[in-house]
């Protein structure tokens, strides 16, 4: 195993695979995460996936709520990291503990940057209608994800790419393209280049709301919103006359011209009349009930044309 010591700090799952992957081939000396979370139904305390990657794999953890809390640069100081790497861990990162480390600290952000610097670049590739996908490692600084590129990778995104199939693939990429990179970043063959002025773009945190469809929208737009935020936070319609929110799963589009939120059967399916067609409810679901293929869903509410 090679000696350099690594610091790891990522809280989500995306960042997971890089964690194993480190502690395979270099002396990882401590783990910084979030603190557990009230998560399910029943708001049980949840750890996050990195913490319990770290707890399996032996690797002392702490999880401050900020970096900045008493104890905490100490504690970093103390494992006397050559190397901090950084994956989805939601807080920047301050001059001190940038300094720290002799070869710095480096993130695997899940985007080409400077495309998609923030906080959801994962679903912002989907929103953006963006051909392809991929990851930076890159030298952090005191910006937000404004640091020096070492490597990327990219591929192309599959037509029905959703936020949680692109997660998946771009959490493994991500893990692998760390462990292409370090050697050639440690040994100083692959040096750090500024990212491009131009192309550069943000996304800020996603909530809840985000998920709300607005009919107003272009067909295309709509479509993108319900892949890139699958499964979370998920998308839904108010419909005019329509007591119950409806959850949308999967849709699908048909260009045509109607009154804007007006309803009737398409190619056997529920559709609903956006900006410039009709938007196909190829699966949903209903208040207070499981998630159904439109046509089945049909089945059981006779007075969905509004025609």
């Amino acid at each position: 195993m090679n000696e350099l010591r690594v610091v790891f700090m990522g809280s989500p799952d995306f960042a997971v695979p890089a964690l194993r992957s480190l502690a395979a081939e270099y002396a990882v000396v401590g783990v910084v995460s979030q603190p557990d979370r009230p998560a399910g139904r029943g708001m049980t305390l949840t750890p996050p996936p990195v913490k319990v990657a770290a707890l399996e794999l032996g690797i002392p953890l702490i999880q401050p709520e900020k970096l900045k809390e008493p104890g905490v640069f100490e504690q970093l100081s103390a494992w006397a990291p050559d190397l901090i790497v950084v994956a989805a861990f939601g807080q920047l990162l301050r001059k001190n503990v940038l300094e720290l480390p002799r070869y710095g600290c480096v993130n695997i952000h899940a985007s080409l940057l400077p495309k998609h610097r923030g906080a959801a670049p994962i679903q912002a590739a989907i929103l953006a209608g963006d051909e392809l996908a991929g990851v930076t490692i890159m030298k952090m600084d005191e910006g937000l994800d404004t640091g020096p590129m070492i490597k990327q990778a990219s591929f192309k995104m599959a037509a029905d790419e959703t936020g949680g199939s692109l997660f998946g693939k771009l959490s493994s990429l991500g893990g692998e393209l760390l462990m292409q990179t370090l050697p050639g970043y440690l040994s100083g063959e692959t040096m750090p280049t500024p990212q491009p002025t131009e192309g550069m773009s943000y996304i800020g945190m996603i909530k809840k709301e985000d998920g709300q469809l607005n009919l107003n929208e272009p067909l295309a737009v709509l479509e993108r919103k319900v892949r890139a935020y699958s499964p979370w936070p998920g998308t839904s319609l108010q419909l005019e006359g329509w007591a119950a929110v409806l959850k949308v799963r999967k849709v699908s589009m048909q260009p045509g011209r109607a009154k804007i939120g007006w309803r009737k059967v398409v190619a056997g399916l529920p559709a609903v009349a956006a900006a410039d067609g009709w938007l196909l409810l190829e699966e949903l679901q209903p208040a207070g009930k499981k998630a159904m293929a439109g046509k089945a869903f049909l089945a059981g509410y006779k007075d969905w044309d509004t025609e």
